[in-house]
Order: C-alpha cells, then sequence, then structure tokens
C-alpha cells in the first residue's frame, strides 16, 4: 500500500494568499483523468495542452534475488509510479527465476497467464518491472496483445509531465530520446523515400536512384541524433549558467547544503519546514524535478544554502543519470548532504542504499552526509527503535509535524564547514560591512565595544582574511 503523507501547510500572513508550490500544485491538478467517463482527456487549462489516455495496466515482475517481501516492495512501488503516471492498476503478477528470459522477460507459461489476466481486466497496457530490450518488448507486445511498457518509459513519462523549467524540459526529451533510438521499429519498404533526381518514364531518377532509398526508419534515427545534438548543446549551455551561479555562491563563502533521497521522501516538505520555501509539495513520486535553493542561517548566525533535488529510486535509468547530471551535481558541489529517508516506508535500508548508488555515480559519494528520518508521526514504535539502533546518529523528525525540526537545524549547523582562520582585529564603527560579512560566512567568537571601534575574536575563511589584515590587532 502507498504511504499516504500530508504535506505541511505553512502558516502565511494572509489567509488568501498562496505559495508558488500551491499554484503549481493546482496547475498539475488541473490535469485530471476521471475513471468510467472516457479513455480520452484534454487539458482545458491554458497553461498546457495535452491529451492523455486513461490507462488500465497489468503489473509483471521477475523476482531474481532478495527475498519474498524485496519482490513485492519492489512491484508495490512500480504500481506507486503507475498510478502517479495517471494509470489504473488492476492486477500484478511475479515470477521467481534464477535471470529474466532473453525473449520474452518473463517464461512462456507466464506468458500465457499474463495474456489471460489482460483479457479477464480489460487491461489495455503491461508494465514490466525492468528495462526489457527492443526484442523483449517486441515478442512481449506480438504475444499479450496490448501495449508493453518497462519500467525505464514509465519513469521518463512521471518526469516528462513534471518537467516545469526549460533545463527540465530539455533534459527529459534527451532522456527520451536516448531511450527511444534503438528501440524504433521499422515497417519495411512502404514508407521508404524514394531517390529523387532527373529524368521521366519507369526508370525514375536513373542509374544509382531507383530502390528504396533512405526509408522512415532511418530518416526517424537521423532526425532523432540531430536532436539528440541539439539538446546536448543546450543543455551545455544551461549547465555553464548553473557552474556560474554555482561558483558565485562558493566565491561568497556561504556554505551549501543538498537535500538529497529517495523520490516521496519528504524532501521539499523539509525544506518548505527549514526556510519557509513555499515549493510545491505533493504525495505523488518525482514530483520534484527542478532544484530550489534557499538561504537560512544558523542559530549562530553564519548563513548557508539549502537546496531541494530530484528524487531518486531503486535503478534509476541510467539516461537519468545522464541527461539530469548537470541538476545532480548541485549535490557534488555541496559541503553536507541531508540525506532525508522515508522512515514510514516498508524497506527504508533498501532507500538508503539506492540512493548512495547514485550519489556514487555523480562523485557524491563522498561528501559529509547527515541521516534524516522523516515521516516520524506515520511510522510505528517498533520501526521507529530499529531505525534508531541501525542508524545511532541520524536525525529523527516529522516533516508534516514540525517534530525534530530544531534538532536537525542544531545538527547541520553543527555539521556545517567551519572557517579555518582564527583572527583578533579591531573595526572601526564605519566598517559595518566587515562585521556584516564576519557574521555572515565567519563565525564570531568573542565580541567587545571599545572606543576605536568594535573588537572582535573570529574565524574566517582566506578571502575574508585578506580583506580584515590590516585590521589585525
Amino acid at each position: 500500500m502507498r504511504n499516504t503523507y500530508q504535506a505541511p501547510v505553512l502558516e502565511l500572513d494572509e489567509p488568501d494568499d498562496v505559495t508558488t508550490g500551491d499554484l503549481e500544485l493546482e496547475e498539475r491538478h488541473s490535469l485530471r483523468r476521471v475513471a468510467g467517463l472516457s479513455t480520452e482527456l484534454t487539458d482545458i487549462t491554458e497553461v498546457e495542452y495535452r491529451q492523455l489516455r486513461l490507462e488500465r495496466v497489468v503489473l509483471v515482475g521477475v523476482w531474481t534475488e532478495g527475498s519474498v517481501s524485496d519482490a513485492d516492495n519492489s512491484l508495490t512501488e512500480l504500481a506507486a509510479l503507475a498510478e502517479t503516471a495517471g494509470s489504473q492498476v488492476l492486477e500484478g503478477l511475479i515470477q521467481r527465476r534464477s535471470r529474466p528470459d532473453t525473449a520474452t522477460f518473463i517464461g512462456r507459461g507466464k506468458v500465457d497467464e499474463l495474456r489471460d489476466a489482460v483479457v479477464a481486466t480489460g487491461a489495455d497496457t503491461v508494465i514490466c518491472d525492468g528495462e526489457l530490450s527492443p526484442s523483449q518488448l517486441r515478442n512481449l507486445e506480438q504475444q499479450v496483445k496490448v501495449k508493453v511498457v518497462d519500467r525505464t518509459a514509465l519513469i521518463l513519462d512521471i518526469f516528462a509531465q513534471h518537467a516545469k523549467s526549460k533545463e527540465g524540459k530539455a533534459q527529459v526529451e534527451l532522456a527520451q530520446l536516448q531511450y527511444l533510438l534503438p528501440r524504433l521499429r521499422g515497417w519495411g519498404e512502404s514508407l521508404s523515400r524514394q531517390g529523387g533526381g532527373a529524368g521521366g518514364g519507369s526508370g525514375g531518377g536513373g542509374v544509382g536512384t531507383r530502390g528504396p532509398g533512405e526509408t522512415k526508419l532511418e530518416t526517424d534515427r537521423r532526425r532523432i541524433n540531430q536532436r539528440i545534438a541539439k539538446l546536448r548543446r543546450e543543455i551545455k549551455a544551461m549547465r555553464t549558467v548553473r557552474q556560474t551561479k554555482r561558483s558565485r555562491r562558493a566565491s561568497s563563502g556561504v556554505p551549501a547544503v543538498a537535500i538529497a533521497g529517495y523520490t516521496n521522501a519528504g524532501k521539499s516538505s523539509l525544506l518548505n519546514r527549514l526556510t519557509q520555501a513555499g515549493v510545491l509539495v505533493e504525495d505523488a513520486l518525482f514530483a520534484t524535478l527542478d532544484p530550489t535553493t534557499r538561504r537560512t542561517s544558523a542559530e549562530d548566525g553564519r548563513v548557508y544554502t539549502l537546496s531541494d533535488t530530484v528524487g531518486f529510486v531503486r535503478h534509476l535509468p541510467h539516461q537519468i543519470v545522464e541527461a539530469f547530471r548537470s541538476t545532480l551535481e548541485e549535490v557534488s558541489y555541496a559541503d553536507l548532504v541531508v540525506h532525508v529517508v522515508d522512515g514510514a516506508h516498508p524497506d527504508p535500508e533498501g532507500q538508503v542504499s539506492a540512493v548512495r548508488e547514485v550519489l556514487a555515480e555523480v562523485s557524491a559519494d563522498a561528501i559529509p552526509e547527515l541521516l534524516v528520518i522523516n515521516k516520524m508521526d506515520a511510522a510505528d514504535e517498533e520501526t521507529v527503535l530499529r531505525l534508531k539502533r541501525a542508524w545511532p546518529d541520524a536525525v529523527f523528525v516529522s516533516a508534516k509535524s514540525g517534530a525534530g525540526i530544531a534538532e536537525l537545524h542544531q545538527a547541520i549547523a553543527e555539521k556545517l564547514p567551519r572557517p579555518a582562520i582564527d583572527m583578533r582585529v579591531l573595526l572601526p564603527y564605519d566598517r559595518g560591512d566587515l562585521v556584516a560579512r564576519i557574521h555572515r560566512t565567519g563565525q564570531v567568537l568573542q565580541t567587545q565595544h571599545v572606543e576605536a571601534g568594535t573588537e572582535l575574536r573570529v574565524r574566517v575563511g582566506e578571502a575574508l582574511a585578506a580583506d580584515l589584515a590590516n585590521f589585525v590587532i
């Protein structure tokens, strides 16, 4: 069963005021799928026009390793992905095999059982819990007589629905095209392009131009390759802009904290709770694709940034990791990773392993990590005790109720990098700008007001230490 988790409601100054996240959520929900009315729906908002099918799906998985609960959790997660994409899940089948069948993913007997389930339920789509090869997709479709989709295509579809920014849309399109390219199908010579050229009669264009020419399949491949090259150029330019912003933040000496974790673990809710950011919060997988960065401060006055990032999932498609690399690099350039875990999930340990696997892919596994177990209000007491034994250094919070948020603030402050240079300076009263910089990016250990100015014992970084060199006492 999916975990029902209500996002925290932010208290606003005026009751009629709404946050940016509220507006985005209203826009996303304006595209509704109503069962029993029609298989086609049109989004009537002016923001976006899209036609979608209300798909009735049957899930199928291959259990190759782990326990039966692991297999059940994997299929439950696939059901949550399918529902997030707008499908109605009718039934799920699992087959125990040493490895997936090379021809049809599942064995021949299970294919017949799957076909019977499709006919009995009236399903129009089969979703497989794994990435299928082009031949497996084709063979399975021919035998079950309905559309077959694998886990990778399903995740890409969710990303396409949730992408909002120009960079996010470009990254999703690139991932989709990279996935589609080896899976294009041809229809013989009926759609081929004939060779052109002068000359009449039955000879066509003359020697060298007769025959099938460039097939529709070849044309599609060429156009997709051209589009992929263009998207890569655009994303590279956007990556440069992101690096410029990142370097500007780094040069200011402000530490960066990245919130990472499994999809739907409550990262955006936690960002809202810590910074009042007002970003979109939804009980859905991959609700956040575009990273959001907000400034906040520790109790001692040190300013740092908090960045919300795209959620991870088991077996995250490599096309997504590659296309979203510039976005995921926000984590690899952080000074601290706040790793959020869904404490009410049936397998939080598996979630942690999956997230750390993706962090290693983007070279962020060596960054200091603060484990935060969220949704404690929805977890049972036995689970809480088990997780506290497994992760004694973790912080246990509830972004919904606010429990543990103060302890989280303190834990983040303790793990933030501290400036390395210890100095004692006397700043004239007209140099309030330097005092503000020290409070913003350094650490004030001692303060004393004297006739000549403000005497401070501080710990600062190299750049600020150079500017304070003339005031050392």
